[in-house]
């Protein structure tokens, strides 16, 4: 199992990120969360299999069409256990 922590840039509000990433986390069975930020990115924690959180992983630096992705920062997650898909409020 792994947890990794996303920082998303560039144009990545707007054009549906957010939704496009819960779709693919619940889809890819993956628990965690996805919440725009206040600076224009969008921020996730995604857990699970090693290999489904590294392919999610890859495909956040492409996004849904209409993203156009900057970079994405990925640490290792610290908090809670998660056990399902969440979208946060904005912060």
């Amino acid at each position: 199992m792994k947890s990794v922590h996303l920082r998303i840039e560039g144009r990545v509000q707007g054009i549906g990120y957010r939704a496009w990433v819960e779709d693919e986390a619940i889809k890819r069975g993956l628990a965690g969360w996805v919440r725009n930020r206040n600076d224009r990115s969008v921020e996730a924690v995604l857990s699970g299999e090693d290999q489904v959180v590294d392919a999610m992983v890859a495909d956040c630096n492409h996004g849904p069409l209409g993203a156009r992705v900057t970079g994405v920062l990925a640490s290792d997650y610290v908090g809670p256990p998660l056990t399902r898909f969440t979208v946060l409020p904005t912060e």
